[in-house]
């Protein structure tokens, strides 16, 4: 198949998948495989792309929802039919097994399953976990299957902390831990923050990391996430996470006090804002975790951004933070997160 011929099967199946279409989009899969197309180059240079714009998309206001989902739904059945063995097919030299599974909390699975497709074609016997697998789940799966490798994806950073026990249980039972998801970083620098032993940015790479090989860690002894992460010892990400419903409903107290707009709320909308409070608490705390501003900025500017999409000035976040600010006024760093997000959306930087 051509460059060109490739083109016109991404460009076909997006609009099928966009617009809820799945027996086009399973049409077209399928005459792409029967023309003789690469079942990794469909996986990775086409539904993977696809689902990136997806995202992108929802972003930008012009998938709802429920579009959305239908969308990953549609591109799920995809994958199942570009990767159903052909009977007369010879299967590829076994290479040996590893786990894949998403970090607990974690319910974007769609990335890691293509992780796992991606490896079956090159021959590793996959055990696939699917989305938000607990930890010690993970670590009793590791005890009875003797696999060579974990690999851990993650979308969003909330769920850094997750991830930080997941790599922290597995490598204290012997086993390798090669993370990938956008929750990372896009040059991988909070993998090698929370002790994974690699990181790759996508299942091509992935499959390379684990063709070169992993080595086995020793056993150390499971150590508390401070012990990895001094920052942690002032407790602010601790105090802030368990915190979090009453900052998010004094926020919401406090936006009602200051904006005749937010006095003006139906249920719903007051239900979608405290959620929004909420996401941006969790955000907060992963990046004290982390001990990241850009972490929590860049969550911000993204939000500002779909706000943006929708009619609603970014700047309408800044109530929100100085909400919060007066709440965490003895927590120099959650302080100076807030700060530098508010100074990111275009307000002034406090003397």
């Amino acid at each position: 198949m051509t460059g060109a011929d490739l083109d016109a099967v991404r460009k076909g199946l997006w609009h099928a998948v966009a617009d809820g279409d799945e027996d086009t989009a399973l049409t077209l899969a399928r005459q792409a495989r029967n023309s003789g197309a690469d079942s990794e180059t469909l996986l990775v240079d086409v539904v993977a792309g696809i689902q990136r714009r997806i995202g992108a998309a929802w972003a930008a206001d012009r998938l709802s929802v429920a579009q959305e989902h239908a969308a990953t739904a549609i591109n799920d059945r995809v994958v199942t039919l570009l990767t159903t063995p052909d009977e007369d097919a010879e299967p590829p030299a076994r290479r040996g097994r590893v786990v894949v599974a998403c970090v607990e909390g974690e319910w974007h699975a769609l990335p890691a399953r293509l992780v796992a497709e991606v490896l079956r074609l090159r021959g590793w016997r996959v055990d696939f976990l699917g989305a938000r697998t607990p930890a010690r789940h993970l670590v009793d799966h590791l005890r009875r299957s003797a696999a060579d490798a974990v690999l851990l994806s993650s979308s969003l950073p909330t769920r850094l902390p997750a991830a930080h026990a997941a790599v922290t249980a597995c490598r204290s039972v012997g086993t390798p831990v090669l993370v990938g998801g956008a929750a990372f970083g896009a040059d991988g620098r909070y993998a090698r923050l929370l002790g994974a032993d690699a990181w790759a940015p996508g299942a091509r790479e992935a499959a390379d990391v684990l063709a070169a090989g992993l080595e086995r860690p020793a056993h150390p002894a499971v150590r508390p996430p401070v012990d990895y992460l001094p920052h942690l010892a002032d407790q602010e990400y601790a105090l802030v996470t368990r915190a979090r419903p009453r900052l998010v409903k004094q926020a919401l107290a406090d936006l009602s006090d200051r904006l005749v707009a937010v006095r003006r709320f139906d249920d719903e909308q007051r239900e979608r804002t405290a959620e929004d409070l909420a996401y941006t608490v969790d955000f907060l705390a992963a990046a004290l975790y982390v001990d990241d501003t850009d972490l929590f900025t860049g969550f911000l500017t993204w939000t500002a951004d779909i706000l943006t999409a929708r009619g609603v000035p970014g700047r309408s976040l800044l109530p929100a933070l100085r909400s919060l600010g007066e709440q965490l006024h003895a927590f120099p760093r959650a302080r100076r997160l807030l700060d530098e997000g508010a100074h990111a959306l275009g307000d002034p930087p406090r003397l």
